[in-house]
């Protein structure tokens, strides 16, 4: 096989060189840590989108296969990201779930022009304080979203920006609830003590299934998924051809350039910090092309839980493909 070639191919073909029945278990084993991490928070992202949880669910299974299987880097997932709620929030609010899927086709040939244009390899131009900054400013955003769930607030809607979402907190501290509170923290609680005193138990699964049972056999008043949007459909979504026009098509080229740059930017800053982690090089180029296939999102908290984990590629987009069946 050419250098040529290989220069174009998923990080996905390249690893099947030298696997074995060792790598394949621990691939197991991270693909279904981050699975079942990941599947949680992709129902959240969608509910602070305005959309069904079950859409995030959906958009998440296929993300994580199509990214897993033809990105360009060994360590790099794709799934739900902060970063992108308060764009996509706005898309659904203006044009609809229709604008949404037509804004995300035009932000993926967008990502396979930057790709196949090379413009990917500037990426080993962007300054590290920068690459600092943005992983810290994407940790501080996903956390903002979570305040609501942590203490259990009462609240009708959470603003999409960062400062009015705040502020709504602040306003409605007061209906905090105790038992949502007291989860919240002994699951994180858990999740530090498995990770600096037992590194080889799944913290993140441990507390997904150890609160749950909590909340069900104690009968505690803590708002679920099931509570709230009355659980996730079974069996397949119905398929629909979404409606293209071209007068919306000129009003979301706008959007559809941001959605694409910061798709790209997030995916390839998140490829760096995870090569520093992993010893490891992408390739920036397929990566781009990579994000293509699905809605172009890649979320760094996940990538970190991926690294951790040892994953490699497909085990977390087949993991999710697997649950769903």
């Amino acid at each position: 096989m050419t250098s040529a070639l290989e220069a174009w191919l998923p990080k996905s073909i390249l690893l099947l060189r030298g696997y074995d029945r060792h790598k394949f278990l621990s691939d197991l084993i991270a693909g279904v840590t981050v699975g079942l991490v990941a599947l949680p928070l992709a129902m959240a992202f969608a509910i602070a989108s305005g959309v069904s949880p079950q859409a995030g669910l959906y958009c998440a299974i296929v993300t994580g296969f199509l990214i897993s299987a033809l990105g360009g880097s060994k360590t790099q997932i794709g799934g739900p990201t902060g970063a992108f709620v308060v764009v996509v929030a706005g898309i659904i609010a203006k044009h609809g779930i229709d604008g949404l899927f037509m804004c995300t086709m035009m932000a993926g040939l967008l990502l396979v022009l930057l790709g196949v244009t090379g413009m990917g390899t500037m990426v080993k131009y962007f300054p590290r304080p920068v690459v600092v900054g943005f992983t810290n400013g994407i940790a501080i955003l996903i956390a903002s979203t979570q305040i609501r769930d942590f203490f259990g607030l009462k609240m009708d809607h959470v603003p999409g920006d960062f400062f009015h979402r705040m502020m709504a907190f602040a306003q409605t501290w007061n209906t905090f609830s105790v038992p949502a509170t007291a989860v919240s923290i002994l699951s994180i609680a858990l999740m530090v003590f498995c990770l600096r005193y037992a590194k080889r138990i799944p913290g993140a699964i441990l507390v997904t299934f150890g609160a749950t049972a909590a909340v069900l056999l104690l009968h505690l008043p803590v708002e679920t998924i099931g509570t709230r949007f009355g659980g996730i459909p079974s069996g397949l979504p119905k398929l629909a051809v979404p409606h293209f026009h071209y007068d919306v098509f000129r009003q979301l080229l706008s959007a559809a350039f941001t959605v694409a740059m910061l798709g790209a930017i997030e995916s390839l800053m998140s490829a760096v910090v995870s090569d520093r982690m992993s010893n490891d090089k992408h390739n920036p180029n397929v990566e781009l092309i990579g994000q293509d296939a699905p809605p172009p999102t890649c979320a760094p908290g996940q990538r970190r839980l991926s690294q951790e984990s040892s994953t490699r590629l497909l085990c977390w987009g087949s993991f999710c493909l697997l649950r769903r069946w």
